[in-house]
């Protein structure tokens, strides 16, 4: 029967059968410690020992599997729930086999001090061998079954877990416990964040005629997948940490445990934090070739990391100083990254060069775009970027206690010092501009196009934390460059404003008033100049671009009040004049017509 093991008895039998074996060994060691009989008892013990062991490895094998990816899905898909729930609802094997194993080790621990084959070390080896390999298996089968469901729809991840066929009973959830329904939200959001910035942008939102090529939006699709994975893996990780520490709670001897779990988590640990090292080196590789987009992946993983890291030091406690040091130094590493990204971003806006890639319409600036969509995805991480700048930055103190008030200053400050050298930069390529009224157009694009952005994003209350007077700036900055703007006109005021050799009112009111022939060539030279430079400021300024729709109507109902009540009091001052016989030659517009010119401006089609 000992040979056969416990499935020829029952295992409460065969234990009884083994505690007899070890009364027999005590009694013939104190009686006759050199007799064949203790020889004969003590194979016989030492036999059923290692049957103990191999059916120990055997419930172990036979049952143990990878977690389902559903199951994982649906632990730690509801937000609302903590995740430090500390009753993880996962059944590894079931009830009747975890009592087994559970009676198998305590006697293993108990007996085994009489085994001269050193079994009672083996068996705590083969459970800590085995369960990580379950873990770090459960951990690939996840990550391939979310990058299967990637791929075939595909774009992101987009799962509910209770609409998944149903696990089996070897992994049943607790009858207590409600189904959980699975919302994968974290790195999704950013991308939404980004890709909803890029829609806003100029590039997409174009004016009649003025389509640009080639918006910043390469960078924006690699956003999704990798690190929704990975994030998940994070989550996955920190939920069979939990729940192998409950399960080893009901197998393996207190006085191991802490050993066995170090053991345990070891591979699993490894491969995430080899992943999230993976993700800093791609990251400093992006920063390299000034690719600041594709670092944005690293935020929604430093902030999901920061959020659960105090539960993985609680279900570590206990472990080697190395294990519970090896998330904290992935980090690290993944927040002093970002924090390079983010002060190189504002090196990068400094030196982009003066005359790189000007529009040729004034629209707004390619430098300008980037900007904001690199920086409105960065909102919802504000605390994590503020973070990042306090505890790696050039300015940083990690000393210093680092709360969510303090990084968010110190994001906002970060954000100010963005938009000053975006200002300074896009000043210095206005002047580049040979056309002076493009220089007003294109920085009144760019300013519009910044506080339209950062107001709709929620970044000016963000900003306005650091600096109240951001938004007031960016309003004065937009009235001075209309004023400017106004500027172009000048040409066509100075003749219906009769700078040069203006006319009395009272002497053309005279009857039967007679003009000089000098007199009437200076009338006609007035409406002959003021056809000539309408013209020429309507072929100039159909090609400039407002892709703005409200400040393109705006500036054309300005225009409109600036010049058309002028030219109306200037034709009715001169139309009834006898001053040619060919009238319809130089009053070639009436003031409503000024109106459908106007109307033109800023439509490369019209």
């Amino acid at each position: 029967m000992i040979k056969e093991g416990p499935s020829s008895c029952g295992l409460d039998r065969y234990l009884a059968q083994m505690e007899r074996l070890k009364q027999a060994m005590l009694y013939f060691e104190s009686h006759n410690s050199k007799s064949l009989e203790l020889l004969d008892v003590t194979r016989v013990f030492d036999d059923g020992t290692e049957v103990l062991c191999c059916e120990f490895r055997s419930l172990l094998s036979r049952h143990g599997r990878p977690v389902p990816p559903i199951m994982l899905l649906d632990l730690i898909g509801d937000e609302e729930i903590p995740s430090s729930d500390p009753d993880v609802p996962l059944e590894h094997f079931p009830e009747k086999i975890v009592d087994d194993l559970g009676q198998i080790a305590k006697w293993l621990d108990k007996k085994g001090n009489t085994d001269k084959k050193g079994n009672t070390a083996e068996f705590t080896k083969d459970y800590q061998t085995m369960r990580g390999a379950a873990m770090l298996k459960s951990l690939q089968v996840l990550r391939e079954h979310l990058k299967s469901a990637s791929a075939s729809s595909g774009t992101s991840i987009q799962y509910i877990g209770q609409h998944s066929p149903a696990p089996t009973s070897k992994f049943s959830r607790s009858k207590e416990t409600p189904v959980r329904k699975s919302k994968l939200k974290i790195a999704l959001h950013l991308k939404k964040k980004a890709q909803t910035a890029l829609l806003q942008s100029p590039f997409e939102q174009t004016s009649k005629g003025h389509r640009r090529q080639g918006s910043y939006n390469d960078s924006v699709e690699n956003l999704d997948v990798e690190v929704e994975i990975y994030i998940t893996q994070l989550s996955a990780l920190l939920k069979l940490m939990q729940s192998e520490a409950q399960l080893m709670s009901c197998i393996i001897p207190d006085k191991n445990r802490r050993t066995v779990f170090d053991g345990i988590v070891q591979q699993s640990l490894d491969s995430v934090v080899s992943e999230g090292e993976m993700l800093a080196t791609q990251a400093k590789k992006s920063i390299n070739k000034h690719e600041f987009m594709s670092v944005l992946s690293i935020f929604p993983v430093v902030k999901h990391l920061r959020s659960i890291k105090p539960d993985f030091d609680y279900t570590l406690e206990g472990c080697s100083t190395p294990t519970r040091s090896k998330l904290a130094s992935m980090l690290s590493t993944l927040g002093s990254t970002g924090a390079k990204a983010l002060e190189d971003f504002i090196e990068s806006i400094k030196n982009d060069p003066e005359r790189a890639s000007m529009p040729k319409d004034g629209t707004v600036h390619e430098l300008t775009n980037r900007t904001i969509i690199f920086l409105e995805p960065l909102l919802d991480y504000s605390e994590t970027a503020g973070a990042m700048l306090l505890m790696h930055g050039e300015q940083a103190a990690p000393s210093e206690a680092v709360d969510a008030k303090k990084s968010k200053m110190k994001f906002a400050d970060y954000m100010t010092k963005v938009l000053s050298a975006l200002g300074l930069n896009l000043s210095n390529k206005s002047e580049t501009y040979n056309d002076p009224t493009l220089r007003p157009v294109f920085m009144l694009n760019n300013y519009n196009y910044i506080l339209k952005s950062i107001t709709r994003s929620g970044l000016l209350n963000l900003i306005h934390l650091c600096n109240k007077d951001v938004g007031q700036y960016y309003e004065d900055q937009i009235h001075e460059q209309k004023r400017l703007y106004s500027e172009s006109w000048s040409k066509v005021l100075h003749y219906i404003l009769e700078i040069d050799e203006p006319l009395s009112q009272q002497r053309l009111m005279m009857p039967d008033v007679k003009l000089k022939d000098k007199e009437k060539q200076n009338i006609k030279d007035k409406f002959s100049g003021f056809n000539k430079e309408l013209e020429e400021i309507m072929k100039s300024q159909k090609g400039y671009a407002i892709p703005d729709q409200e400040l393109r109507e705006a500036l054309k109902k300005d225009n409109k009040d600036f010049i058309i009540p002028r030219y109306k009091m200037f034709l009715e001052k001169y139309e009834r004049v006898n001053f040619t016989k060919n009238l319809d030659k130089y009053i070639k517009y009436t003031a409503p017509a000024v109106g459908v010119i106007v109307d033109k401006f800023f439509d490369t089609s019209a």
